[in-house]
């Protein structure tokens, strides 16, 4: 596992060759939040890394529901039970293995959806609820419950799957060809662009994303991430010169 530490944050990265994933700890006063849980095999390492820390871990958070973010889920819940489990309302269904969609969804759910997860959140999250010192922001797209979550007091921003940093920074959706898994993945391209315009608007100072390095001062980065994609989705028509 190789670790990365900026400010309060720390990224575990948890497979960093052919498939990298990453998940993060966030450090607050007296206790550690765990965001994302990675892949099945991932649990010892995670489990190791963590028991090591001065502090305990009080809470797990889901980004979202792929298996890739909550395949090691299972295994932590039960070597840490009296961490709280956060998941939004919408992606606490596919967690569980419900794949209807829901009123006003029209397409189909795509990426590695979860089969034979036990864990059941002690929290459903909506946009702007609290986890620590941690804010909630519902950025649907890449699954339709995805949510980032940001620390006003260091301008970071722990985005999950709405940005990649792997293969170059990108919207969900917008496809690198070094590492299209996650566009592959991706739930609503048009939804995923509008998520993205909004979280680019904060200009953090920090990025972190589910697969990729971290990366300072993004906002630029980013802006050009949301508008190459939105190109690519509504291509402006050239003007026809006589």
């Amino acid at each position: 596992m190789r670790i990365t530490t900026s400010g309060r944050l720390r990224q575990l990265r948890t497979t960093p060759s052919f498939f990298p994933v990453n998940c993060y700890l966030f450090e607050e006063a007296d206790s550690l939040t765990l965001i994302d849980t990675g892949l099945s095999f991932n649990a010892k390492s995670l489990h190791r890394y963590i028991k090591q820390q001065e502090k305990p871990l009080k809470a797990i958070i889901l980004t979202h529901a792929h298996l890739d973010h909550v395949g090691s889920l299972d295994k932590l819940m039960r070597l840490f039970p009296l961490a709280e489990l956060s998941i939004s309302s919408r992606d606490a269904l596919i967690l569980a293995g419900d794949q209807t969609l829901q009123p006003g969804e029209t397409r189909p759910l795509a990426g590695s959806l979860p089969k034979g997860i036990k864990s059941r959140p002690d929290r459903l999250l909506e946009n702007g609820q609290q986890v620590g010192s941690l804010s909630v922001i519902a950025s649907p797209g890449h699954t339709p419950g995805s949510i980032s979550l940001w620390h006003e007091g260091s301008r970071t921003l722990i985005a999950g799957d709405a940005f990649q940093t792997q293969g170059g920074l990108a919207v969900s959706g917008d496809t690198r060809l070094t590492f299209p898994f996650p566009a592959m993945a991706t739930w609503d391209k048009e939804v995923a662009l509008a998520s993205a315009h909004q979280l680019a608007e904060l200009g953090p100072e920090l990025l972190a994303t589910g697969h990729g390095p971290m990366i300072e001062q993004p906002t630029h980065e980013m802006q050009e991430a949301v508008e190459r994609f939105e190109q690519l989705l509504h291509p402006r028509s050239e003007t026809k010169h006589t």
